[in-house]
């Protein structure tokens, strides 16, 4: 299988690792040692090499940092991780709220005085930065100590590059690359994380699990040529794909071809290393990764492909919760409800990977909104609860990533309204039409607002940006209170409300939306606006809908998604899993 549940985190080998990391830091002469969770390339996920955070703390979260100090240490965690940091780290680690609670301020009062140590290739130039203006000179470059007491820390990875096929790209990377030069604010730009590389240049790779993409550093000349930074070992099955305006080289050449670099050189603040800007010694110009815009604008091909992808990924559902409801109560766990549907996606030639681990998540798991089922974790699905499913596919065409609820037996009066509370945020969202211009926090407040209504509300963002088989989380656009980027036609996002009842239950339902030009009205006043094309086609469970709450246009709404469900799936199944489409898209 792809997806392993073996436990990872070893909170009990805590405070021995603390110790050790405080003895390290004593003979550096440091007061304090900042462990992010990140590496050299700042992109949201990690190879095991680099999963210090966790490593160190028991913490295996997406996001989080550490501060050890002399005699305080504290994880940082936001409000996904609050119940999953307390069962994976040792008492001697304080849990902290972040961002509510900075990282400077944390340590300006816990540690007034000393300094405070950080590996430069681990933070970001903002990073750095929002912490300069509480700690100011006390924080300090050095070697990562982390390192130095890991001793079977994994070997770096070597996964082999691969070449992505035209049809499913939409563009030579030859013309990407001299689309870009030609808007670049500097004579070239420093271009470290993965996807912005793998999408530039047409190339896969597997050094990150769940993510095809390789590690790797580049420079994009203002003339249109590219230096790749890769370990020549990735490169032996890539062919002659690269061409002649691609120059390789491995990593440990970056940083002096940096250093001699003549005129000015482009970085992102927000991903570029503190390590490389120390190496600049031209004119060094602050602007967005090149790559991050054009790469979430999704061209015809690219949404061509995740429209296919999200069908044949939609018949595994299909065939996978037909299956489920012919289980009887209490006899299936959470394991084995993400081996079935793993076991149904292979099935499909052009599968790669999952996107991410599955989150199958029974009863109180599944208010833990990132939970991961593993062999101790491990539970019994019981009858009349709630199971929420949240999963996806890295196939060759597309990203799929799709959360259904579903009632296991009865549900009571509380559970069915909270989820149908979620539907109507979903569903608000799926049919917006809104001005050109508008950002994802602009729209965010209407995924929320019926449950508001009724004093909920949830703690993750309502949608991120989706990759073409690339990350399953790609930024820059989110709908989100943090979402400030204004929406394009050719961005796909996740559309995905949730409710959490701690130690209860949990809820969200998903589909993931193309923001695409809308039609002009005949009195339409506004120039220009934008509505969503859904491209996640399966049923959402009609058995936890209280039907009373919704209008009738939500009510129209979702018939006409399951009558087109069953349009664009029933081809693509048959036997007893038609038979269940049927049911399940069944007008209300």
């Amino acid at each position: 299988m792809f997806q392993s549940f073996v436990e990872t985190s070893s909170p009990e080998q805590g405070p021995k690792r603390l110790a050790d990391l405080r003895e390290v830091m004593s003979e550096a002469g440091l007061t304090g040692f900042i462990v992010p969770r990140a590496d050299a390339h700042q992109g949201e996920y990690v190879a095991p090499r680099d999963d210090r955070l966790a490593w160190l703390t028991g913490f295996t979260g997406s996001a989080g940092w550490c501060v050890a100090l002399s005699d305080r240490a504290a994880v940082f965690t936001d409000s996904r991780y609050t119940v999953q940091v307390k069962d994976q780290t040792a008492d001697v680690f304080e849990k902290v709220d972040w961002p509510a609670v900075s990282l400077g301020d944390w340590i300006s009062g816990a540690a007034p005085e000393g300094l405070i140590g950080f590996d430069p290739w681990l933070l970001s130039v903002d990073q750095l930065r929002a912490m300069e203006k509480k700690i100011g000179a006390r924080l300090q470059r050095c070697a990562n100590l982390v390192d130095q007491i890991w001793i079977d820390q994994p070997a770096p990875p070597l996964g082999k590059v691969a070449a992505h096929p035209l049809e499913f790209a939409g563009e030579p990377h030859a013309e990407k690359m001299a689309r870009l030069a030609a808007d670049l604010k500097a004579d070239a730009a420093v271009i470290t994380l993965p996807d912005s590389i793998a999408w530039l240049l047409n190339i896969r790779g597997t050094d990150i699990q769940r993510n095809p993409v390789p590690h790797s550093f580049a420079i994009l000349h203002r003339d249109g040529h590219v230096d790749l930074f890769i370990a020549p070992e990735k490169l032996t099955d890539l062919g002659d794909h690269l061409g002649p305006n691609v120059r390789t080289a491995p990593p440990s050449t970056l940083l002096p071809v940096i250093e001699a670099l003549t005129g000015s050189v482009q970085i992102d603040p927000a991903s570029c290393p503190v390590a490389i800007v120390d190496a600049i010694k031209g004119t060094c110009v602050e602007a967005a990764d090149p790559c991050v815009l054009p790469k979430a604008r999704k061209n015809a091909a690219e949404l061509s492909g995740s429209r296919a992808a999200h069908i044949r990924d939609a018949a595994a559902m299909v065939q996978f919760l037909a299956w489920l409801d012919d289980q009887a109560q209490g006899s299936l766990t959470e394991i084995d409800v993400a081996t079935r549907l793993e076991a149904e996606r292979r099935k499909d030639n052009a599968l790669r990977d999952i996107s991410f681990d599955t989150i199958s998540a029974a009863g109180p798991n599944a208010a833990l909104p990132h939970y991961r089922v593993s062999e101790d974790s491990n539970r019994t699905i019981e009858p009349d609860s709630i199971l929420l499913v949240d999963s996806g596919g890295q196939y060759l065409d597309g990203t799929t990533d799709i959360t259904r609820t579903i009632a296991i037996g009865e549900l009571g009066e509380e559970e069915c309204r909270a989820n149908t509370l979620v539907l109507k945020g979903m569903i608000a969202l799926s049919k917006l039409r809104f001005p050109k211009g508008l950002a994802g926090r602009d729209i965010d407040p209407l995924a929320r607002m019926a449950l508001w209504e009724h004093g909920l509300d949830f703690g993750h963002g309502t949608g991120h940006g989706v990759g073409a088989y690339l990350c399953v989380h790609e930024g820059p656009a989110r709908i989100a209170r943090t979402g400030h980027v204004p929406l394009e036609p050719g961005m796909i996002l996740s559309n995905e409300p949730g409710f959490y009842k701690e130690g209860h239950y949990g809820i969200r339902i998903e589909n993931l939306i193309v923001v695409q030009e809308a039609p002009a009205l005949p009195d339409q006043s506004v120039a220009e606006m934008y509505q969503f094309e859904t491209i996640t086609w399966v049923p959402i469970d009609t058995r936890l809908i209280n039907t009373d709450l919704l209008t009738a246009a939500e009510r129209d709404w979702l018939n006409a998604y399951h009558a087109e469900t069953y349009a664009r799936v029933a081809p693509h199944v048959e036997g007893a899993a038609r038979d269940w489409l049927s049911r399940a898209c069944q007008a209300l």
